[in-house]
């Protein structure tokens, strides 16, 4: 008897995956809950866990290929002995060609749309070649319709898309010396996401710096007594994120998104904090961060650090972030301009604290010093209120009672 292996459901809004790693191979004995494979989604990163025990006699989904939540990935054989491999791959091979030569066009054709593609261009009233697919071998996938929609393509534009330039070939001496990698979905998602909002959003950054020092000092006197009560390291980013939450009580419009031509405002404050991790940048959130107090911030952010660099974020820990911060100053970023998160309307971007002379009542001192930039969607919020929104979190945080004291 055959166990199927399924692709289990990925998520809210997340259609499809693709077959990173298969951890093992045709024939070999696996036990009940040990890792089959990974997929990874636009999101994260999924392990698919074996059903029961037996050896795995069938692979249908190999590395690299696009699969649907229920998709079939391969077979387990439940007590059967290990079948040589190049036996129980050739049953496999007649079987995905009976069963994909339809699904898969021949070579040099274009893959049809996703399925969620697909609805969403017949509901556009477009076709799929006025639409850039991102996909495997040119497939649209839900995210490339969104973008197009977003950028004014409709039934009657013109159905020829821009494409890249090819690339020149490297000369004899330096083609041995370079290595070509396939991008990994997340890092595709990134790059298409952050242009994008380049594209969709009339993005511009506003800059002020914080002095650092009533932060540093607090943070000295009480670090010791709020690990020991609250279990946590006290740093800044509780600081921060408290010091937004405030701002965007003050200027909601940068809390907002646009969805076509209405506004939403957000009533609630999911905080995304950017986070580095070896296969590209992660933006899991802290929800409902305008409720929780430092400690409680601190902790969360601290639980979502660990499953990022672990690989074990959860679809519901990277959904339904309002607003952004990107901390360029834990690698010594002393400046820069992030971009937008999109369909967010702001994000700050803190950098590395540097001493520098500034001056205090008229007299020149040494004071710890950090840059903030916010970039901003300007389609909805205005200068003024992105200048605001910044000096409010510098007020906070050079005077950290206001933030107790919910000033």
């Amino acid at each position: 008897m055959a166990t199927e292996i399924r692709v289990p459901t990925l998520g809210e809004s997340v259609s499809e995956a693709t077959v990173g790693t298969w951890f093992k191979k045709v024939g070999d004995a696996i036990k009940v809950d040990e890792p089959l494979c990974e997929l990874e989604t636009d999101k994260v990163t999924i392990e698919v866990p074996a059903p029961v025990s037996g050896v795995l006699s069938e692979i249908t989904a190999n590395d690299g290929e696009t699969v649907e939540p229920g998709g079939l990935l391969g077979q387990i054989a439940e007590g059967a002995a290990a079948p040589a491999a190049g036996a129980a791959e050739k049953p496999a091979a007649a079987e995905a060609g009976q069963t994909t030569a339809e699904a898969k066009p021949a070579a040099g054709s274009t893959m049809p749309p996703a399925p969620a593609a697909a609805k969403m261009l017949a509901e556009n009233n477009l076709s799929a070649d006025q639409v850039d697919g991102s996909g495997k071998r040119g497939q649209v996938l839900k995210g490339d319709v969104i973008a197009a929609v977003a950028k004014g393509i409709t039934a009657s534009a013109a159905a020829e898309p821009a494409k890249a330039a090819a690339r020149a070939p490297s000369s004899e001496a330096d083609a041995p010396r370079e290595e070509r990698v396939k991008m990994t979905r997340l890092r595709q998602t990134i790059a298409r996401r952050l242009k994008d909002a380049q594209n969709t959003a009339a993005m511009l950054t506003t800059y002020n710096e914080v002095d650092m020092k009533a932060v540093m000092d607090l943070r000295t006197r009480y670090k010791d007594l709020f690990e020991k009560k609250h279990g946590v390291k006290l740093g800044f980013m509780g600081f921060f994120t408290k010091a937004i939450t405030h701002a965007l009580k003050e200027l909601p419009a940068v809390n907002a998104e646009i969805d076509g031509t209405d506004i939403i405002y957000k009533n609630y404050c999911h905080i995304g904090v950017a986070v580095g991790t070896d296969k590209g940048l992660v933006v899991p959130v802290v929800r409902d961060a305008d409720q929780m107090g430092i400690a409680e911030i601190e902790k969360e952010i601290g639980r979502l650090g660990r499953a990022a660099r672990d690989g074990e974020l959860s679809m519901a820990d990277m959904q339904g972030g309002t607003f952004t911060i990107s901390n360029g100053g834990v690698y010594g970023s002393l400046m820069s301009s992030p971009i937008l998160n999109a369909p967010q309307s702001g994000i700050l971007g803190m950098h590395k604290i540097q001493e520098r002379p500034v001056v205090v009542g008229g007299q020149i001192v040494i004071r710890p010093m950090m840059y903030l930039a916010l970039s901003y969607d300007h389609r909805i919020v205005d200068g003024k209120e992105a200048v605001t929104f910044l000096v409010r979190v510098k007020e906070s945080l050079e005077d950290p009672e206001r933030l107790v004291l919910d000033l």
